[in-house]
């Protein structure tokens, strides 16, 4: 269900294995990306069986899931739309800075205390 030659997967990798102690695991044929809690995962679908393979899914923003919605680049991907989950889609015009902060307002959902505490000290300095 995906290459590891994909060059939108490297740049997901690359921001998504930036934050403090995620990691990747294949699950479901796909990659996701865990501190613990799955924070992202690349590829999905809505319901119906429409596959979105070039795409990120990730935990909303309660306060912004709304508005992400009504973007046409948005999707409420299959099994995790009800959990409040949303997908980007990715091509060429991808914002990677936008890309990057969805993903780290999902990671801060999941993540233990002590990951956001590294983060934060990160990006304090």
């Amino acid at each position: 269900m995906f290459d590891d030659a994909d060059p939108f997967l490297i740049r997901v990798r690359e921001v998504a294995l930036a934050f403090p102690d995620a990691t990747e695991v294949v699950a479901h044929g796909r990659p996701t990306f865990r501190c613990g809690k799955m924070f992202g995962n690349y590829g999905g679908g809505e319901k119906g069986g429409i596959r979105h393979d070039r795409s990120v899914l990730f935990l909303a923003d309660p306060a912004e899931r709304a508005a992400l919605v009504e973007d046409p680049r948005f999707f409420v991907p299959a099994y995790f739309g009800p959990a409040g989950w949303l997908g980007i889609l990715l091509d060429d015009a991808t914002d990677w800075i936008e890309v990057a902060e969805l993903l780290d307002a999902s990671y801060r959902q999941i993540a233990p205390k002590r990951s956001i505490a590294k983060l934060d000290a990160r990006e304090s300095m």
